[in-house]
């Protein structure tokens, strides 16, 4: 329904960002394809009336958190589909997800430290040894494969967008650092703690060599999970404590490191984990933030762990979400303090391909067409609704709070513009108001739709 061959002019360049006073620029996306970030009329700003009745009050004097960045996953499979890609179409493709102007403005990206599930090619990660060897001294590490399609679409993106931030996260550890010897299953050995945080250290200090700085990094990817069928290790709140108090962030710190260390990365429903680390002030002091995934778990947990350690940030780090239902979902993860939203992987083929791991795979924002043209599915445009608008120092205000299927949530961006991204996965349309000060607009969104308005305010 929304393919786009991409020898086309690009869809963005002629949104204009201007706006009256006394108006406000709306843009809207929905689900039968009718609308994909569709420029709308402006709408008045009136002088505001009494009454609550379907009115959403937004009060730019009370915050909440800034924005860090929204995007995605440049995992291997993504990169792999778009090395596919004519280079100038790859660029334009590139330009669409990154580019502040032309694309959607996806200006934090998820990496992949070594191989995850998706891939195109047996797992690895950057000190593989046969069996029974080992190189406590990392002399053999290298990041030599990813230079085959992984480090130049890296380039490529921060190119279309310098003010990009990469965010590591590994799958496992080397296999000889491990208690089984494998890349799946398995767990850290103890003794190679110390070994496997110079590791990380020579990862960040190799792709600052390329030009790829690592803003933050998380010592592992969904820790609690294990599996024979891709790379995962097993670890315990109290084990990632120990790695990070007496290990890794002395690493960083006598590296002379500025990459950010975010703990847990995986679901919303193991608190006691993130805890354990938080609450060991040795452990926390290298700690900037926790990192959740959405597979399990309610997103109040991130509002309820906010309360518990305010000093903290939060962050959303992996999990994609679907449709004006997803657009919903993803408006109760800002509402409950995350700084940032990653989606996960970005670009698979026709065939949901490449995947290596046991997981299933939904159709992706961006899909490759065995003619290798692309097609620019619905989830691409309601990302862009809420990246393209809610930009990096945005601080979130408050709004009156929505329902199950009809959700707000408000910004005051670093240039004094309020931005509200409403979405409505009802089967009906809704009509309702928007007040912020003395002022209000009248505003109606059709069922299946998402829309973001913004203006400014007196």
């Amino acid at each position: 329904m929304y393919r786009v061959v991409l020898s086309v002019c690009l869809l963005f360049g002629g949104i204009a960002w201007g706006q009256a006073a006394q108006e406000v620029s709306v843009w809207t996306s929905s689900e039968d394809g009718s609308k994909t970030l569709t420029p709308g009329t402006p709408l008045p700003l009136k002088k505001a009336k009494h009454g609550k009745k379907n009115v959403i009050v937004v009060e730019p004097a009370t915050t909440y958190q800034t924005m860090l960045g929204m995007g995605g996953s440049l995992e291997h499979s993504t990169c792999y589909n778009l090395s596919r890609l004519p280079e100038k179409q790859r660029d334009e493709v590139i330009e669409r997800l990154v580019g502040p102007e032309r694309g959607i403005g996806m200006n934090l990206m998820r990496i992949c430290i070594g191989t995850s599930d998706f891939t195109v090619e047996p797992y690895y990660s950057y000190d593989d040894l046969p069996a029974g060897e080992t190189d406590p001294d990392l002399a053999r590490f290298s990041i030599e494969k990813d230079r085959a399609y992984v480090l130049p679409v890296l380039k490529t993106a921060l190119a279309r967008n310098p003010n990009l931030l990469f965010l590591a996260s590994p799958w496992s550890p080397p296999a000889w650092m491990k208690t089984n010897g494998s890349l799946c299953e398995g767990a850290l050995k103890r003794e190679c703690y110390g070994v496997y945080a110079r590791y990380l250290v020579k990862y960040v200090e190799a792709y600052a060599a390329e030009g790829i700085p690592i803003h933050a990094l998380t010592p592992q990817n969904e820790p609690r999970m294990s599996s024979p069928d891709y790379t995962t290790c097993l670890w315990t709140g109290e084990e990632e404590r120990d790695f990070i108090r007496d290990h890794l962030g002395p690493a960083f710190a006598k590296a002379g490191l500025k990459t950010l260390i975010w703990c847990w990365d995986h679901n919303w429903n193991e608190p006691q984990f993130p805890r354990a680390i938080l609450s060991e002030p040795e452990a926390a002091k290298y700690v900037d933030g926790t990192g959740f995934h959405l597979y399990e778990g309610r997103v109040e947990a991130q509002g309820k762990f906010h309360e518990e350690f305010p000093q903290k940030d939060i962050y959303f780090t992996e999990g994609s979400v679907f449709r004006s239902r997803g657009a919903v979902q993803l408006i109760g993860i800002l509402r409950n303090w995350a700084r940032s939203y990653n989606a996960w992987v970005l670009m698979l083929d026709e065939h949901r391909k490449p995947n290596r791991g046991p997981h299933s795979a939904s159709a992706t924002c961006i899909e490759l067409k065995d003619d290798l043209t692309t097609e620019y599915r619905l989830d691409y445009y309601l990302y862009g609704q809420f990246m393209k608008f809610i930009p990096r120092g945005a601080l979130r205000i408050a709004s009156t709070e929505g329902d199950r299927s009809f959700g707000n949530v408000a910004y005051k961006t670093p240039d004094g513009a309020v931005v509200l991204v409403a979405a409505n996965s009802g089967k009906d349309g809704v009509h309702f108001k928007v007040r912020c000060g003395r002022r209000q607009f009248d505003a109606s969104l059709a069922p299946r739709s998402v829309a973001t308005y913004r203006w400014r305010p007196e």
